[in-house]
């Protein structure tokens, strides 16, 4: 009987071995697969515009004999993130051997090997074309509505008519019914640089059309719709813009971090060098490379923050950017900046103004942007690398106070992307509210330890 019961004990333990083996194994898939999720949704939220992104509508409007003609339409639906200059890509896979016949208002960027056509030769035959906008002043019969403007997108917050683009394309060797067309894969959008990703193409119900007299609907024989988010982190390793501060109380200027933007792989040149006064050096490069002005935070963006005047029942700020790249003008550029008293905002002298409420309870947060005409082009490095406005704002004599740098903004965003804030320890300060410095505390601690070795010894 012993030699038996040994046996089943020896299979008992090894049973529990394994259930203790699968319970870990499962704890730990379930623990990824949450930190996986998490992350990736995360990684692309904008707490200040948590609705924002780029939707992609295809709308099919004629079948043809071996494909479909398309109105490609791309709504920025972003309240203060823009695609400037040099524009928008899009790329997609087909699901199976499909090729553009032409399009209109768009380009793909290669051909590809369409060496097995005859006579009529297709616009693209690649499995992943690319496609950008075209330039404007193309003739009239390459254009459509919402097209080329060299793939520029303004932001939804501060211009709604010009943040959508368009395109047509003709795809052939595809289906020619809702049933046998396979949508497109695998979508990639730069805008212009990396930092948005696309979820996959879903059919939505068809999108409906006014004629131009109002007077009669019709409707898309198909619709799909690809929706695309945007990640600082998928974009860049560092911030592209910082913050320094001042205040009129305070002769101290908190300046921007050190390395705030990076420093590493970073080519710079002095604002007085002789060589700014070479031809070209000033030219855009293919990859976008910047050419920084020496700084201690290498920003190509400086955001400054002046606590100017403090009134019985009002109080100003001077609020000034600043260019360090010499090689890019920033057009319909945008400046967001989050602070308590942003809801009672009473005049703003030379930018425009609009006050973001993503949380409808919640009033702190507004979007300034250049006047039209005006100063809406942020230029190059140099004397006139800088646009500045002032901003008048009424108190609420419950919340108000200069103490513990409550007179600074809680976040800023330069054209969308989340900008460095020095350390809080590091603000201008009150007159009688100055910190005790960490020299203070190290000489205090130093003495009290030297007196407490003498009172041992004697």
């Amino acid at each position: 009987m012993e030699p038996n019961s040994s046996s089943c004990n020896a299979e008992e333990i090894s049973t529990k071995r394994c259930r203790t083996c699968l319970h870990f194994q499962l704890r730990w898939m379930i623990f990824i697969f949450l930190f996986a999720f998490l992350f990736s949704s995360a990684v692309a939220y904008d707490p200040l515009d948590p609705t924002g992104n780029i939707t992609i509508k295809w709308d099919v409007i004629s079948w043809t004999a071996d494909g479909y003609v398309a109105v490609v339409t791309m709504n920025n639906f972003q309240m203060y993130r823009h695609i400037m200059s040099p524009g928008w890509t899009l790329g997609w896979s087909w699901a199976k051997k499909e090729v553009i016949w032409s399009m209109v208002g768009a380009q793909t960027t290669e051909q590809g090997d369409c060496s097995k056509f005859k006579g009529n030769i297709p616009h693209c035959c690649k499995k992943t074309p690319t496609v950008v906008d075209l330039l404007p002043g193309v003739p009239y019969n390459q254009q459509i509505a919402n097209c080329c403007k060299g793939g520029v997108i303004a932001a939804w917050g501060q211009d709604p008519s010009a943040s959508v683009g368009a395109f047509q394309v003709s795809v052939g060797l595809a289906g020619t019914s809702n049933k046998t067309v396979k949508l497109p894969t695998n979508f990639t959008l730069l805008g212009p640089g990396p930092g948005y990703t696309c979820g996959p193409a879903k059919i939505v119900p068809s999108t409906t059309f006014l004629t131009p007299d109002l007077r009669r609907k019709t409707q898309a024989l198909m619709t799909w719709n690809v929706t695309c988010t945007y990640s600082q982190f998928l974009a860049s390793k560092n911030p592209s813009c910082c913050v320094s501060l001042s205040s009129f109380y305070n002769d101290t200027i908190t300046p921007c971090p050190k390395c705030a933007c990076g420093c590493k792989n970073k080519n710079c040149i002095k604002s007085d060098s002789k060589l700014l006064s070479v031809t070209g050096v000033n030219t855009p490069r293919k990859d976008n490379t910047p050419l920084l002005q020496c700084t201690t935070h290498m920003c190509p963006i400086r955001v400054h923050w002046h606590v100017k005047l403090n009134y019985n029942d009002y109080w100003r700020v001077k609020i000034a950017i600043t260019n360090f790249n010499y090689r890019l003008n920033y057009t319909q550029w945008t400046l967001v900046m989050q602070h308590p008293n942003l809801n009672n905002v009473t005049e703003v002298f030379s930018f425009d103004y609009k006050p973001l409420v993503p949380y409808q309870s919640i009033n702190d947060t507004g979007m300034f942007y250049g006047m039209k005409y005006f100063n809406d082009l942020l230029m190059e490095a140099g004397p006139s690398g800088n646009v500045q406005s002032e901003v008048l704002l009424e108190k609420n004599q419950d919340t108000f106070t200069l103490k513990k740098g409550w007179a600074f903004p809680r976040k800023v965003y330069f054209n969308g992307d989340e900008c460095m804030l020095p350390s809080p320890d590091t603000y201008p300060h009150l007159p009688n509210s100055a910190p005790v410095s960490s020299t203070v505390i190290t000489s205090i601690i130093t003495a009290s330890v030297i007196y407490l070795i003498i009172m041992v010894i004697t």
